[in-house]
């Protein structure tokens, strides 16, 4: 594949740029996946991109080369698997996302957590799951059975889809995020068995994934998450769409108002801490905020929806 062409439409600019078709953006994003796209090139594929920002037909061919490589992870007979990203990690609040998996687990609902961790000025998400004895899966078949065992699996990207682990490295050399971070949120183990949850950092992404969730069918959830994690805000609960095969509806609406911080919420980055105030909402011992279990509970609907 000659990538010249693409990079001249792709480009131009912010106000010239000009967006290449689904099929197109499927055979570069699987050339880029499968490590064939030199350094220069790929370099400039990024940026640009970066600079004009996907357009739904980009990221239906992005998402097309995904599906045909990623590995599949078995879901038993029964409730639909949560698949939840992690690529962020704790930064001054303390990060609640394991707590929703861990909430739904206990419903009932298996969890796939999927992700990776490459920044050192935020407190890695593996590191607190692994203080809630929540480990990394071995193989696709240990986080198989992890979820017909004990109804949650945590599975790093580099076993699931190695070219887009790759493709995330580039960060460090580029120095700014790419369209390899917009596409691990969206990647799908689980398919025709899953429910995706969805978080977006920047307000104009909701629109943008709205959109592609309603042209790619299945279930999943779109929300705001905090600090890049995949929960809820507990202080204030965000916009909560859900998606089911082509249709869309809200769950939950967005609160008012201000995140005054709640008496019974510490922030607690630090892993030790983090992982003792989940293990005390899980206890009974302190209230885990509405926000929080109001989407466990729009997300085992969504799990169980016949």
């Amino acid at each position: 594949m000659t990538y010249a062409p693409i990079i001249k439409e792709i480009g131009r600019g912010a106000k010239g740029a000009r967006a290449i078709g689904a099929d197109q953006a499927q055979h570069l994003f699987g050339d880029i996946l499968d490590g064939r796209v030199p350094d220069l090139e790929l370099g400039a594929v990024l940026i640009a991109l970066r600079i004009k920002s996907e357009s739904l037909a980009e990221l239906t061919g992005f998402k097309r080369a995904i599906d045909a490589r990623i590995a599949s992870v078995a879901v038993a007979p029964g409730a639909r698997c949560v698949v939840l990203p992690t690529y962020n990690g704790a930064r001054r609040q303390a990060n609640l996302m394991p707590l929703i998996a861990l909430l739904l687990a206990r419903a009932g609902v298996p969890v796939l957590i999927q992700g990776r961790h490459d920044f050192d000025t935020r407190v890695s998400p593996f590191e607190l799951l692994a203080a809630l004895d929540i480990h990394p899966a071995a193989s696709i078949e240990a986080a198989a059975a992890a979820l017909a065992g004990q109804r949650i699996a945590c599975v790093p990207l580099a076993l699931l889809l190695p070219g887009l682990d790759r493709l995330l490295d580039m960060r460090t050399r580029l120095g700014v995020r790419g369209s390899g971070h917009t596409m691990a949120k969206l990647i799908d183990p689980c398919m025709g068995r899953s429910v995706r949850v969805v978080s977006v950092t920047h307000p104009e992404y909701l629109e943008r994934m709205h959109e592609f969730l309603l042209d790619d069918g299945g279930r999943a959830m779109l929300l705001r998450g905090t600090e890049g994690e995949a929960f809820a805000n507990p202080r204030r609960r965000p916009r909560m769409n859900v998606y089911l095969d082509g249709r869309a509806e809200t769950a939950f609406d967005a609160e008012e108002g201000g995140t005054p911080p709640l008496p019974d919420l510490p922030d607690v980055p630090a892993v030790a801490d983090n992982a003792a105030l989940i293990r005390a909402m899980l206890a009974g011992e302190i209230p885990i905020p509405a926000p929080l279990t109001d989407q466990v509970s729009a997300l085992v609907r969504l799990a169980r929806a016949a």
